[in-house]
């Protein structure tokens, strides 16, 4: 793990390293130029983000396609009998937490719109009073929240996944001992707000094209400026 300090100047380094390396990031390009424009669009995002937890990608899709297609709409998916929602997004694994966590949230959402299934209201809030009213729904934790608010928002907050939690203690952005929630509050702190989203999307990819969590290939200049791992 690197021991040099991170202030604001490293940080833009490091996002215009990896930029170098791999490419900007076009967020245009990655969830389209007006991610508001449908009042249900945040819930969806946050019903697929609940199924996207631990599974991998495509199962995630599988199970996101199977609900929106059984379901006519939020207020039938809140509605429905606990069993056969388990069964229809088992695909995407831990079938029953993750049908009640759905279920939870369409009422916690229904309940402070009084009886609308939108997200708009989190838009005018401030981004940690934001996530406050999203991990406050058992289930929600600081990464399906930071996605939500992050990639459908706009706002400065960091959805810290594996690879960006393990490239991150590995450059010594983030201490090696920190938990996940913990490395959620350090990266929002150290990283400007408009690099948020850009340096997510690079540090995933670093992860997986170079920064495994095996066998990892060091030999790329990201690594040899920032890195301290037993591969560097």
């Amino acid at each position: 793990m690197s021991t040099q300090t991170w202030d604001e100047t490293r940080v833009r380094s490091l996002h215009d390293d990896l930029v170098a390396l791999y490419e900007p990031v076009d967020r245009v390009a990655e969830h389209g130029a007006d991610p508001t424009a449908e009042p249900g669009e945040g819930v969806r995002q946050l019903v697929t983000t609940i199924l996207s937890q631990n599974v991998a990608d495509e199962n995630t899709a599988r199970a996101s396609e199977a609900l929106f297609e059984r379901y006519d709409d939020f207020a039938a998916i809140e509605a429905a009998d606990h069993e056969a929602l388990r069964e229809t997004i088992r695909v995407a694994g831990l079938p029953d937490q993750k049908a009640a966590r759905i279920q939870r949230a369409l009422a916690a959402i229904r309940e402070e719109t009084g009886g609308a299934y939108s997200l708009a209201f989190l838009d005018a809030m401030a981004t940690d009073d934001a996530k406050a009213w999203l991990t406050d729904i058992k289930g929600v934790g600081p990464k399906t929240a930071s996605v939500v608010l992050n990639f459908h928002f706009g706002k400065p907050t960091m959805a810290v996944d594996t690879h960006v939690e393990r490239v991150s203690k590995r450059f010594g952005l983030v201490p090696e001992s920190a938990s996940n929630g913990r490395a959620h509050e350090v990266l929002d702190e150290r990283v400007p707000d408009e690099l948020i989203y850009p340096l997510h999307v690079l540090l995933i990819r670093h992860g997986r094209e170079h920064c495994s969590a095996r066998n990892p290939d060091c030999d790329n200049p990201v690594c040899e400026a920032y890195c301290d791992c037993e591969g560097c």
